[in-house]
């Protein structure tokens, strides 16, 4: 029996497409034939455009994911554009970086509130639209900091680390209902959350020592892992946390 990575026909809503791992995991979606919907503050005029340029229908629905405020209004214009929501991609998210012995309560919820709630009630209002249909794909952006502690970014370990519960979770409850939910944790991605570590030298060389692969990631290389996760290839896979991290873990 062939294996399919074709998404032609499918709708796929991703969050925080401007840029970085959620550009390049929309692009790859497109790029496998799916139609996208973007959720942002700001529209990604870039990967809308690459999109149409691919042949994809894609539509912008503006949302500051901050609170949940926005989510059911999300769902309803995506929806209304483009008629169905077959993947969804929780990927915008935010960092604080300060020692755990002076972090503020601010930066602490001002990161679970986007990394971590609103992950979790997309996922709830996506899911029921998906557990009428009996079928969808969800996959969420998790973290090396799923596994382990990590240094200075307290609230951005335990949202990543539930993250990775949540997923989960929702695959003990979904996937005998026609839904997978898993997880992508990217290794180190040369991203604008990680400009801080790139540009301390001795943190940056402390990273790549320990990389097998010998180099930082870029954005693209989670695109394959995406479209795996949104295809019919991983009918099987339910509440795994697919690492994409040049053998960091494996260290």
């Amino acid at each position: 029996m062939a294996v399919s990575f074709d998404l032609s026909g499918k709708v796929a809503m991703v969050t925080g497409a401007n840029r970085g791992i959620g550009q390049a995991i929309a692009l790859a979606l497109a790029c496998a034939g799916a139609d996208l919907v973007a959720v942002g503050q700001s529209v990604p005029t870039e990967t809308l455009a690459a999109a149409e340029r691919l042949g994809r229908k894609s539509h912008f629905v503006s949302a500051d994911l901050s609170s949940t405020e926005p989510v059911e209004r999300v769902v309803a214009e995506a929806l209304a554009a483009a008629g169905r929501i077959d993947i969804l991609v929780n990927n915008a998210g935010i960092i604080r970086r300060a020692d755990a012995a002076d972090f503020s309560e601010s930066d602490w919820d001002d990161v679970l509130d986007v990394n971590l709630k609103a992950v979790f009630f997309m996922c709830q209002r996506v899911g029921r639209h998906m557990l009428e249909r009996g079928s969808g794909k969800i996959i969420n952006v998790a973290s090396m900091l799923s596994f382990q502690g990590g240094i200075r970014v307290a609230s951005y370990t335990a949202a990543k680390s539930g993250v990775a519960g949540i997923t989960r979770l929702l695959a003990n409850e979904w996937a005998g209902k026609g839904l997978n939910v898993n997880a992508i944790a990217p290794g180190y991605v040369a991203t604008d959350n990680t400009a801080q570590l790139r540009a301390d030298a001795d943190r940056s060389r402390a990273i790549l020592e320990r990389i097998p692969a010998g180099r930082w990631a870029q954005p693209a290389d989670m695109g394959g892992a995406a479209v795996f996760l949104a295809s019919s290839a991983s009918d099987y896979v339910n509440g795994h946390i697919l690492a994409v991290d040049g053998g960091w873990l494996a260290r």
